[in-house]
């Protein structure tokens, strides 16, 4: 029943911008906090970045702390999740992902999940 689809991906050269997208439909109409994940090759995936039903909160990995930032748009079922100051370090599948309820999203229990946008960072 749930659906959520990542757009935005592509290959960029270090120090640029990229805005990743993601339109998630859920089972319900309750809230959601949502996330950004990455994984590399080879690597365990990491949440990227978090952020709460009403975007009340929000929260950074260390790596990505200053550069990055998310956001959303309930009405439009949407989360954004804007890249600055692209490293090669950030090259991964970065996935979309949602969990129901008020709870912080600076965990990794994440309930539903996208299939992922391909992000590459290189000169």
């Amino acid at each position: 029943q749930a659906q959520l689809v990542e757009s935005g991906g592509r290959l960029v050269q270090p120090g640029n911008s990229l805005r990743l997208s993601c339109v998630a439909s859920l089972p319900t109409d309750s809230a959601y906090a949502m996330a950004w994940f990455r994984q590399a090759p080879g690597k365990e995936r990491t949440l990227v970045a978090g952020i709460s039903w009403n975007s009340g909160t929000t929260f950074y990995a260390d790596s990505v702390q200053g550069r990055f930032t998310i956001s959303r748009d309930n009405a439009k079922n949407t989360v954004y999740l804007q890249m600055n100051s692209l490293k090669p370090e950030d090259t991964a599948i970065y996935y979309c992902a949602a969990k129901p309820g008020y709870a912080s999203p600076d965990t990794v229990d994440y309930t539903y999940w996208g299939q992922g946008t391909q992000v590459t960072v290189s000169s």
